[in-house]
């Protein structure tokens, strides 16, 4: 009997993937273990692995197409079979059992290695027009009170995902407890509702408003006609080369777009006295750069004196909930790393909690296994605060975009000899600029400069990282 293959699920996270390339033909014959095929998520690239020995028999997937995690995507049997046989002898519904198990599969967190159900986990919904659903989007609508038919699909084939559940709570407003226990008591959904509170906020008086509506016989007016947005006209040029924005790409595109839109970003920028700090860095390499296979480098200890901030500042160590500013027990600092894919974020979790040679040797092999994209998905995800270093590119200062959901991000520039004024005197100090963005619906200026401050006490005297 053929043994199918299936793309693996890769952490809690992702749900989709992108076919980089076949590595083994159509109906060559493979062995257990061997590589297959490439795929990519958003974050890193992975092989998908022979499942048994036999003949690979290739499904009708090319590279560039984006699979749900849990695809079938060939099968493996012997020479006299082939992808179409199988699947015509295959039942093309999700039966009940499987859901069931492409469930469970969805919320344990399980790797690879103990999936042991081939089927998509997606699952149909009735209504007059059939959508497609994955569980994880499912469960956070049904969770979320959201309306399926409401939302707008964006996975393969038409599947709704979990991101388009999310995208719909973003973009929908909020509203106040009275209104939406008002509206739930009438019977109404309260997001239904236009809202006259700040932000478009949905508040009683709007629901009062709504109930008195419903009370009165509407007049009968025929709608207007819906009006075409017209396709965006782009002036004659010529066009050297064409990226689609997929892949990491696309994502950094969505994202980046999404942070701008929903945050309310301020930006404060701090020159610091960074002359003891240089000279602490100097001393350290010479003293422990042979014994630790690193020297450690400005990165670490800024990334140190962060996390020692963070512990001392909990209010930027926070994000944006629903309905409450949530502070978070973990410090799980990101650190932005340029790669040929793109910008990635490794996370160093718990960074409160290492000293600085371990901090370093985990910040080097996450970026390590970034830059050759070999990242798992839970190393770059799960961040509470993102430090981002252009100052290797001779960059003073820069404002950088927040990494949703966290409340705020720290954009590092150059380190340059400046003259500056030192008790009545010109000398020539290291000066090093710090930007710090942060969204002002989670914090307030005062607070937030007040972290940046401790930030600059620690650069300036190095030594206060010693103190608890």
């Amino acid at each position: 009997m053929a043994e199918a293959l299936f793309i693996p699920k890769l952490g809690n996270t992702v749900e989709e993937v992108t076919l980089i390339e076949w590595t083994v033909a159509n109906g060559a014959a493979v062995k257990l273990g061997q590589e297959l095929l490439e795929i990519e998520t958003d974050k890193a690239v992975f092989n998908v692995e022979a499942t048994a020995d036999g003949i690979l028999h290739h499904g009708p997937f090319a590279a560039g197409d984006v699979l749900p995690v849990l695809e079938v995507v060939a099968i493996i049997g012997t020479a006299n079979e082939s992808w179409d046989s199988h699947q015509a002898s295959a039942s093309p519904a999700i039966t009940a059992a499987e859901e069931i198990v492409a469930e469970a599969v969805a919320g344990s967190g399980q790797g690879e290695k103990d999936i042991a159900v081939a089927a998509p986990p997606t699952t149909q919904i009735e209504s007059s027009e059939r959508l497609f659903i994955s569980p994880r989007a499912r469960k956070l609508a049904e969770d979320k009170g959201v309306d399926l038919n409401a939302l707008m699909p964006t996975g393969p084939n038409g599947r709704i995902v979990e991101r388009d559940v999310l995208a719909y709570l973003e973009a929908r407003p909020s509203a106040s407890p009275v209104a939406r226990k008002m509206a739930e008591e009438a019977g109404i959904n309260v997001y239904d509702i236009a809202g006259s509170g700040p932000g478009g906020r949905i508040v009683k008086r709007d629901v009062e408003l709504a109930l008195a509506v419903e009370t009165v016989p509407a007049p009968a007016v025929a709608a207007p006609a819906a009006v075409a947005q017209p396709p965006l006209q782009l002036p004659d040029a010529e066009v050297s080369e064409r990226l689609p924005l997929k892949g990491i790409r696309g994502i950094i595109a969505d994202r980046m777009g999404a942070s701008v839109h929903t945050t309310a970003r301020v930006t404060v920028v701090m020159e610091v006295d960074a002359t003891e700090f240089v000279d602490v860095r100097a001393r350290l390499k010479a003293a422990v750069g042979d014994s630790w296979d690193f020297a450690p480098g400005y990165n670490d200890l800024l990334a140190l004196i962060v996390a020692k901030a963070l512990r001392e500042h909990p209010h930027m160590n926070a994000r944006l909930a629903a309905d409450a500013i949530e502070h978070l027990t973990h410090i799980n600092l990101g650190m932005a790393v340029d790669t040929e894919r793109g910008l990635l974020v490794p996370v160093i979790r718990d960074a409160d909690q290492k000293g600085l040679r371990a901090f370093g040797t985990e910040f080097r092999e996450l970026v390590e296994k970034a830059r050759i994209g070999r990242a798992l998905p839970d190393d770059l995800s799960g961040g509470t605060f993102t430090i981002t270093n252009l100052g290797m590119y001779d960059i003073d200062a820069f404002t950088p975009v927040i990494n949703l959901p966290e409340a705020a991000i720290l954009g590092v520039g150059r380190i340059a000899p400046k003259p500056v004024v030192v008790e009545g005197e010109i000398v020539v100090r290291q000066m090093w600029t710090l930007s710090l963005v942060f969204d002002h619906r989670l914090v307030d200026g005062a607070p937030a400069a007040r972290f940046l401050q401790a930030i600059k006490q620690m650069i300036e005297e190095p030594y206060l990282l010693l103190a608890n």
